[in-house]
């Protein structure tokens, strides 16, 4: 759990003049679930883009399995999973032939689309057309297109926008199999923080564009008796981190 899958050194993103991302470092390890929390607007997404790829950093360095993103994108992008804001597909085809689109995309060959549909709870779709899909079964379709070539590294961007009590429950039983079955770690952001408490190892806090803390959730319950908003709302107030 030492080894530091992704590794980010002073980050920074500029968009004109106005700098959104300042001086960021983010280290994850290999084999947790992340919990990535933060205010509208205090740049979670942003940070998503840049490490996989879809942003360039204005400077600062981003590690990822060892490698510069910068340098070895598309090496990189074979092992990562993402579904970041909300997830875009061909409407008139269905999810299965989205799925395979995105399988050749990927270059895997090796991949069960049915198996796939059914661990996120698309089942008995048949051919039915995504534009027919309500918002809960298009973030299913996404997290399942985020999984399907089983990356090493999932990014997941609010993935239980939409869904009901029952699909968030599904979607944190699968994100936690998948890193304990699958052995991949998994950066999640949402607003959910009772749903981020159930799941993640380890807690990054970002203000204003930058992260002011990583710790433990172990270490967050030991401090902060209850638990998770307790936190997280200390530091939205201005008090002091954890030491």
């Amino acid at each position: 759990m030492n080894n530091k899958i992704i590794n980010v050194q002073n980050l920074t993103k500029t968009f004109g003049e106005k700098e959104v991302i300042c001086r960021c470092n983010m280290t994850v390890p290999q084999g947790v679930i992340y919990g990535f929390l933060g205010a509208n607007g205090a740049g979670k997404t942003t940070i998503f883009k840049l490490i996989t790829g879809l942003l360039n950093p204005t400077y600062g360095q981003i590690n990822i399995l060892g490698l510069d993103i910068g340098k070895s994108h598309n090496k990189i992008l074979k092992q990562l999973g993402c579904m970041i804001e909300s997830p875009i597909f061909y409407d008139h085809l269905s999810a299965t032939e989205n799925l395979e689109i995105h399988l050749k995309y990927m270059g895997c060959i090796d991949a069960n689309i049915e198996k796939t549909l059914n661990d996120v709870g698309l089942v008995n779709i048949g051919k039915q057309p995504v534009s027919k899909f309500s918002l809960g079964m298009r973030q299913r379709l996404g997290i399942a297109r985020a999984i399907i070539h089983k990356p090493r590294i999932l990014i997941l961007d609010e993935p239980i926008n939409g869904l009901d009590p029952m699909g968030i429950r599904e979607m944190r039983e699968l994100f936690i199999r998948l890193v304990q079955e699958e052995h991949m770690t998994i950066l999640i952001s949402s607003h959910i923080l009772s749903e981020i408490e159930y799941i993640a190892d380890i807690i990054g806090v970002i203000v204003n564009g930058s992260i002011v803390e990583e710790i433990t959730l172990l270490s967050i319950k030991e401090k902060f008796p209850e638990g998770l908003e307790e936190y997280f709302f200390n530091i939205m107030n201005g008090g002091n981190t954890y030491e």
